[in-house]
């Protein structure tokens, strides 16, 4: 089979390219090759956290593998059968567990395979979902879809030790369903707040700054702040509404100095006055590619993430989509592929 190629510089020219790719990959079971990989990053090429979550879904999907190493900037991945699996795993450092949950959830589920994995690493980590984020946020807007998974955070882990222990059960959908979400409406928000090693009086500073400007803009508010174990001191906010119209989720993370994490993560919330928040519309884009029907949803951002998505599942899928402006952001329609993937 013709290998479909891949431009790794394209968009933001990040990570993220190479794990929507393998993953489409997998679910097409159609080989690829990535080249140009992280090639405008100070460090161009792969990094550990991205061969991890590569080698396994190459387990996952019995693929061959070309040019996995640290520093390589050209792959090439064959998958083969998807079987169901039992893994554990440990990334060896605090890179991203979120990162790597988000190749294997859809490739594994979309595919109507089972996956029960324990695995080390990073939960709360910059540049990254946090884990609150994927098991509130993202499980919402993928069950919806049809895609569901469970994630249990038996232990935190922060930079620079990492240590932090997921375990995730990722179950067969039945059916991807396309979605509607265009108008955040819901004045009810939930806060959480996870931290190890602070001071809790700074971490009640923090959130007792994001009911203020939460209130302050007419919304109910529902605290939780639980203290959990972890090696390295951290912190972890989301904020989050969900109603039949939206799915919106602002999340931040923060280390031992606890400077304006409050104010941030609340103000992010209130910028996302649409269906979706920013980060989750990129997170959208292979599934709803995969459903039978067209899906739209509101941003009031267009990211490069976003960009990139887009690109790649057209690349891969030959789904279409458009993007409309409207006063206050942005309007994505998705025309699913259903008949793409496995």
């Amino acid at each position: 089979m013709e290998l479909i190629k891949i431009d790794g510089a394209y968009g933001e020219g990040g990570g993220q390219i190479v794990r929507s790719a393998v993953t489409l990959s997998c679910l097409t079971q159609k080989p690829v090759e990535i080249a140009n990989i992280r090639q405008n990053r100070k460090v161009p090429g792969l990094r550990p956290q991205h061969l991890t979550g590569i080698k396994i879904l190459a387990k996952i999907c019995n693929a061959k593998v070309e040019g996995l190493s640290v520093g390589s900037t050209a792959i090439r991945f064959f998958p083969s059968k998807i079987d169901d699996m039992q893994l554990k795993e440990d990334i060896g450092t605090a890179g991203s567990i979120p990162l790597i949950l988000q190749i294997l959830i859809p490739s594994v589920a979309i595919s109507k395979k089972r996956l029960k994995m324990s695995i080390i690493g990073g939960t709360d980590v910059l540049w990254s979902p946090t884990s609150d984020y994927t098991r509130f946020v993202l499980r919402e807007a993928y069950a919806r879809l049809g895609i569901n998974f469970n994630m249990v955070v038996e232990r935190r882990g922060y930079y620079p030790r990492g240590g932090g222990i997921v375990n995730v059960e990722v179950f067969p959908r039945e059916k991807i369903s396309p979605i509607s979400l265009l108008k955040r409406t819901s004045k009810s928000v939930k806060i959480l707040c996870i931290y190890s090693g602070i001071s809790s009086h700074l971490v009640e500073q923090q959130v007792n700054e994001v009911k203020k400007i939460l209130l302050n803009a007419g919304f109910d508010c529902d605290y939780q702040i639980e203290q959990e174990p972890a090696y390295d001191g951290g912190c972890s906010f989301l904020v989050s509404t969900f109603d039949e119209n939206c799915i919106i989720g602002s999340d931040a993370i923060n280390g031992k100095e606890m400077n304006r994490i409050g104010e941030i993560v609340a103000t992010r919330f209130l910028e996302s006055t649409l269906g979706v928040d920013q980060f989750l519309s990129d997170m959208l884009v292979i599934p709803l590619c995969l459903t039978d029907g067209e899906s739209v949803f509101r941003v009031n951002q267009i990211t490069k993430h976003l960009e990139t998505n887009l690109f790649v599942t057209t690349e891969i899928l030959n789904c279409k989509y458009g993007i409309g402006k409207i006063n206050d952001g942005f309007e994505v329609r998705i025309a699913g592929n259903s008949n793409a993937g496995i």
